[in-house]
C-alpha cells in the first residue's frame, strides 16, 4: 500500500500553497482533485502525473463520495502516494473526514497537507481581520443551510462580539438576509461577500444586512462575512441590537460604500 496526501489547495492563487503542497503537486503520479481547485494551482501538477476530476459541477456530482472512497484505497494499492487535493483546507467542508474513516478502515496510510481555507482568504482579500478587538472575540465558521436545514444553525452562539463566515450563501440573498434579522442580527450590522477570493476573477461586495437582500449575486465560488469587523471603520462600529447586548447601540451608523 502506499500514501495518501489530503492536500489543501488553498483559496485559489498558488502562490498561497504551503511549499509542501507544492513539492507534493510537482512530485505527483496521480492527483484527484476537486472542482474548486483553482486552473492556476492544477498547472502546478507534474505533467506526466494522471489527473482525475471528482469534484461537483451546479449541484451534479461526477462521482459519489463512497466512489471516490474506493478509488483512492485503490489507487493507493499501486502508487507511492496518492494526492487528493481539495480547495482551501482538507479538513473545513472538505469531506476529509469520511475519506480518513475510509483510509483506515482500509489501513492505509495518509497524511493531511493543511491549506489556507476559503475564510481567511476572502478576509485577507478583503483586508479584514476576523478577530479584531475592538470588535470581535469569536469566529463561526458554517454554511448556510436553506429550508428545514436552517434550523441546524445555532443562532443563539452568535453574539455582538461574533464574527459569522458563511461558505456557500447561494444565490438567494434575500434568504441569507432574511435569517441574519430573524436571527436578531441588526438591519445595519456590516456584511461582505467575497467571490473567487485570491484569483484573477476576485470580486468584493461591501454591503450591510438590510442592504443584502437588493444586492447582485457574485459568482461561485463565494463567502459571506458578517459582522462588526466586516465595517471600513471599525472603530466607529459600537454593540447593537444583539439578544442579551450590555450597551446601548450607537448613534452613528456605518457607511456603506
Amino acid at each position: 500500500m502506499g500514501k495518501v496526501y489530503l492536500v489543501g489547495a488553498g483559496p485559489g492563487d498558488p502562490d498561497l500553497l504551503t511549499l509542501k503542497a507544492a513539492r507534493l503537486l510537482e512530485q505527483a503520479t496521480i492527483v484527484l482533485h476537486d472542482s474548486l481547485v483553482s486552473r492556476e494551482v492544477l498547472l502546478r501538477i507534474a505533467p506526466t502525473a494522471e489527473i482525475i476530476d471528482v469534484g461537483k459541477r451546479c449541484g451534479r456530482k461526477l462521482l459519489t463520495q463512497e466512489e471516490i472512497n474506493a478509488l483512492l484505497v485503490s489507487y493507493a494499492a499501486r502508487h507511492g502516494a496518492v494526492i487528493r487535493l481539495k480547495g482551501g483546507d482538507p479538513l473545513i467542508f472538505g469531506r476529509a473526514g469520511e475519506e480518513i474513516e475510509a483510509l483506515r478502515q482500509a489501513g492505509v496510510d495518509f497524511e493531511v497537507v493543511p491549506g489556507i481555507t476559503a475564510a481567511l482568504g476572502a478576509a485577507a482579500a478583503a483586508g479584514i481581520s476576523l478577530t479584531d478587538r475592538r470588535a470581535a472575540s469569536q469566529v463561526v465558521i458554517t454554511t448556510f443551510s436553506r429550508g428545514a436545514d436552517g434550523s441546524a444553525m445555532d443562532w443563539g452562539t452568535v453574539t455582538s462580539a461574533t464574527t459569522l463566515v458563511l461558505y456557500m450563501p447561494g444565490a438567494e440573498y434575500a434568504e441569507v438576509a432574511q435569517r441574519l434579522r430573524d436571527a436578531g442580527l441588526p438591519e445595519d450590522l456590516p456584511c461582505v461577500i467575497v467571490s473567487n477570493a485570491n484569483n484573477s476573477r476576485q470580486q468584493i461586495l461591501w454591503t450591510s444586512v438590510a442592504g443584502l437582500s437588493s444586492e447582485q449575486q457574485l459568482a461561485a465560488p463565494a463567502l459571506l462575512i458578517v459582522g462588526r469587523v466586516a465595517a471600513q471603520k471599525v472603530r466607529e462600529i459600537g454593540v447593537a441590537c444583539w439578544r442579551g447586548a450590555t450597551q446601548e447601540p450607537p448613534t452613528k451608523r456605518f457607511p456603506v460604500s
